[in-house]
């Protein structure tokens, strides 16, 4: 279902956007960067958060780790992430193939600055099989994203 509620998004938002699919898991940002022959850092993993009442999403490059200083400073609150059946329930997707697409529940939808590093980026689309590249911009356009700087860099 997941994956299918991504197609379709994908079909009314962006139809020249494939979903790439493989044999091999790639709920880790690791698999994922070996499954498509990119870096780390290009896999736009997405953080299922709680803001306060509300569940938001997080995407960040794969290397980045969320900063809480940041994070309480941009937000006004603590950052606590959803468990697995929370995760489900919100977004729609399985955790290791959450996305900002086909959401279940419409999300806000927050894009770090550390995915501006690059010309394309891979979020998984919808299950630990699936991904899809995009440029960040287009990424916080058809999602209505908001920009924010709430990651750490690695060093």
């Amino acid at each position: 279902m997941s994956l299918e509620s991504v197609r379709a998004f994908l079909g009314q938002h962006a139809p020249d956007i494939e979903v790439l699919e493989s044999s091999e898991p790639t709920a880790t940002v690791a698999a994922a960067a070996a499954a498509h022959g990119v870096l780390a850092a290009q896999i736009a993993k997405t953080l299922s958060l709680w803001l306060q009442d509300r569940a938001v999403l997080v995407v960040m490059g794969g290397d980045a780790r969320l900063d809480n200083r940041k994070y309480k400073q941009h937000f006004g609150a603590k950052a606590k992430m959803l468990d697995a059946q929370e995760v489900v329930h919100w977004t729609g997707h399985p955790v290791g193939g959450v996305c900002p697409f086909g959401l279940a529940h419409p999300l806000p939808v927050y894009a770090d600055l550390s995915l501006r590093r690059f010309d394309v980026v891979l979020p998984a689309a919808g299950s630990i099989h699936s991904a899809l590249r995009i440029e960040p911009e287009r990424l916080v356009r058809i999602t209505g994203a908001q920009w924010v700087d709430v990651a750490q860099l690695p060093g």
